[in-house]
């Protein structure tokens, strides 16, 4: 049964005697002491991919599914909304991207500039702080977290990036404030799944005094979590700030790639590698001396030709694994605008066809074909269906592996069209959108 989330809304507002709430006042937040927070082991775990293995999987184990920003195909991105949907449709880990407050608090952020996300605009309070800032390179006009204290920013609303394609996530607009680390760490805690960070901009956030690998490492000790084997994954486009986690922390690190441009920091120090560079054999190598694996948007695995046909694979997952590194893959969307040509269903003349799902179940199967170990998604309960029934039908009878018995561990660079690292569909290709 379809259930539409603003007639439910509707239903309960009206039960109520009430109307359709826009907005609500945030609940105080009472940090627990982190010695409870230590002392207390909270449910068990869903199923993590081991950490022991060539390239940091156990043989049998399933690949991890990450709910991409939460579940951002059915609710605004990065609100504790999105995350509570992810893990009730079973994603493994959440994955917040981090930026910093004025006060140098870390907040759950696609981009530092938030106008497309919130209901800043409709502040007048706020209007004198829209400006114009180049970050990483770009010029981006509008509001930015650093230029907020955490309280100026509650009280702002979250609002679906993309409300064309994603009218159901819309229904949800300005119901959800933006959401702390710490707040987006003791729900994955209490729920039994995993945290995957992304640290924005790490440069530039160092530039201007407020870093945000200090304070993330400082939340994810508060609850405990510092090891290899913990539910955690710190992933960063940057190669730089990884390099000096490795020195810090045991927990996982994974590099981001893009399918075209460089990091920036490689770039401002003059260093002439690409992402494609860092993607090759040698590369990884040099990857796998600080990191524990690579995120990489799906067309480095399956490249697409002009038309978004799938092409052959690449042997960027084998290589990796030769590597000692995992491979996760972003980001799996369900609609056929951010689909490849092979798995897009219905007549594109037809109204509304874009934002149809198509047949990603397909896709997902040929992903996990491939060996990936984890997939970055926005529908995260198709990607945790469609790899369950994958390894159902792998395994043999009587084999338990890849049940969601066994215990272990567990983005579109879209500035320009989403702001992400995953995928969003531009002349009938996908593109890279930043995870």
């Amino acid at each position: 049964m379809i259930i539409i989330p603003w007639l439910v809304a509707g239903v309960v507002s009206l039960m109520s005697g009430g109307a359709v709430p826009v907005s609500h006042p945030r609940t105080e937040v009472r940090p627990v002491p982190a010695a409870a927070l230590r002392a207390e082991q909270g449910p068990a775990l869903r199923t993590w991919a081991g950490t022991g293995g060539a390239h940091g999987r156990e043989p049998g184990t399933d690949p991890i599914v990450i709910g991409h920003r939460g579940a951002c195909a059915y609710r605004p991105e990065h609100t504790l909304l999105s995350y509570e949907k992810a893990i009730e449709m079973g994603a493994n880990y959440i994955e917040p991207d981090l930026v910093s407050t004025k006060d140098h608090v870390l907040v759950a952020r696609h981009e530092n500039e938030i106008s497309r996300t919130t209901d800043v605009a409709r502040h007048k309070e706020f209007a004198s702080r829209r400006t114009t800032k180049v970050i990483d390179g770009k010029t981006v006009t509008g509001w930015f977290t650093e230029d907020f204290t955490l309280a100026e920013l509650l009280t702002l609303r979250a609002v679906e990036r993309r409300p064309r394609l994603r009218p159901e996530s819309s229904a949800y607009d300005r119901l959800a404030p933006i959401a702390t680390f710490d707040e987006v760490v003791a729900l994955a805690k209490r729920s039994g799944v995993g945290v995957y960070a992304e640290t924005k901009h790490s440069s530039y956030f160092a530039s201007i005094g407020l870093p945000l690998e200090e304070p993330m490492l400082a939340t994810l000790d508060k609850y405990g979590w510092r090891e290899k084997t913990d539910p955690v994954y710190i992933q960063s486009f940057e190669t730089a700030n990884l390099r000096a986690l490795r020195a810090r922390t045991h927990i996982r690190l994974v590099q981001l790639l893009e399918a075209k441009g460089a990091p920036r920091d490689l770039a401002a120090a003059g260093d002439r590698r690409t992402y494609r560079d860092l993607a090759t054999p040698e590369g990884l190598r040099e990857i796998a001396t600080y990191a524990d694996g690579i995120g990489v948007p799906t067309r480095l695995v399956l490249p697409q030709d002009k038309h978004g046909t799938l092409r052959e694979p690449t042997s960027l997952v084998e290589d990796a694994h030769d590597a000692g590194l995992t491979v996760h893959v972003w980001t799996v969307r369900p609609e056929n605008v951010n689909l490849p040509a092979d798995f897009r269903v219905g007549d594109p003349r037809e109204p509304g066809y874009e934002r149809a799902h198509g047949d990603v179940e397909g896709w997902l199967r040929r992903l996990y074909g491939l060996d990936v170990d984890g997939v970055f998604a926005d529908d995260p309960g198709v990607a945790a269906r469609v790899r369950d029934a994958v390894a159902g039908s792998d395994a043999e009878p009587g084999d338990t592996a890849g049940t969601g018995d066994e215990a272990g561990e567990a983005e579109e660079t879209d500035a320009e069209a989403d702001g992400e690292t995953h995928e969003v569909v531009t002349g009938g290709t996908t593109e890279g959108d930043d995870e």
